[in-house]
């Protein structure tokens, strides 16, 4: 049986400035062919087209924070959105005073969205249930930074049972839906087979974390402990880590700090400053402490896999 999707596309992975050929944040999950922006930064619509995705089919969009590279491309994707005809609603999610911002510029611009836009005000405050839908949940991250900043947790959905190859002629095609999601199947004779007669176990639940511009912050261990993928940012390395605390970022070592403690899946390390001619010196130190860690780069493609490691 074909895996489902479950794949991450680094779109911009650069801090606060467009240099060094890095763009400012922007990340697309793509979950069983449902899409899902993870930041906006300026000119995400632009990667997009770069990296092929046709973005009228985002149905959700999260932004981490009100810092401009992480949002100041949002309301350029919503105008294109309506310039191109969208007639589906959008569901943006985000700190509550983005509203404000969609609403002064609508305003002032004399704009009337062709489509509904669907605006939710996230709290502060980790473990929170922000969305959920037939692929996902989308659990929250309290992250630690100059202003109110969210992560997310992606966990994929539980799938259905498999049916068992030589099994199939005994299951009705009426029925196999049915003991897909975990139901014996009763003969017209009155014979029960039990499901796990019939089944095998569905494909393990999928994870992806998304932690955003934060300090070394371990109270999100709990939250993103044995998560299949975690994104964490990695500003600086530790010899900048008195810069590091300043400012409320991370360093590479940091991060690295809380994918061992968390026991994930693997690390991937972004949002580098542009001090870096090149972030390999993040991922020498980051792999130091926690081996399974890689570097993401514009247009990256990063398929999450289920745990093969404890």
């Amino acid at each position: 049986m074909a895996t489902r999707r479950f794949e991450l596309t680094t779109l911009g992975t650069g801090a606060a400035l467009p240099a060094r050929g890095r763009f400012p944040t922007a990340q697309l999950l793509n979950v069983h062919e449902a899409l899902y922006l993870v930041d906006c930064g300026e000119g995400t619509q632009e990667r997009l087209r770069v990296a092929g995705v046709n973005f009228m089919r985002i149905g959700h969009i999260f932004i981490s924070h009100l810092h401009g590279d992480h949002y100041l491309g949002l309301m350029g994707l919503l105008s294109s959105m309506h310039l191109l005809g969208r007639k589906n609603a959008l569901h943006v999610h985000g700190p509550a005073e983005l509203k404000q911002v969609i609403d002064l510029q609508m305003q002032v611009s004399g704009t009337y969205l062709r489509y509904p836009l669907h605006f939710q005000a996230l709290p502060h405050k980790s473990g929170v249930l922000a969305m959920e839908d037939e692929h996902i949940t989308v659990r929250l991250l309290a992250l630690k930074h100059r202003v109110p900043c969210t992560g997310f947790v992606f966990r994929e959905r539980s799938a259905p049972r498999h049916l068992r190859k030589d099994k199939l002629n005994l299951i009705p095609h009426f029925r196999r839906d049915a003991v897909k999601n975990g139901e014996d199947l009763r003969l017209e004779n009155g014979t029960v087979i039990a499901n796990v007669e019939l089944t095998t176990d569905p494909s393990p639940q999928r994870s992806y974390a998304y932690c955003s511009d934060t300090a070394y912050e371990p109270a999100l261990v709990p939250h993103v402990r044995d998560v299949d993928l975690l994104y964490h940012e990695a500003t600086f390395t530790e010899s900048l880590v008195k810069r590091a605390q300043e400012t409320m970022h991370s360093t590479a070592f940091q991060a690295a700090t809380l994918a061992r403690d968390a026991n994930v899946g693997h690390l991937l390390l972004g949002h580098f400053s542009s001090r870096y001619k090149s972030a390999d010196e993040l991922l020498h130190e980051a792999v130091a402490v926690f081996p399974r860690t890689s570097l993401s780069y514009e247009g990256g493609v990063f398929p999450v896999h289920e745990r093969t490691t404890v």
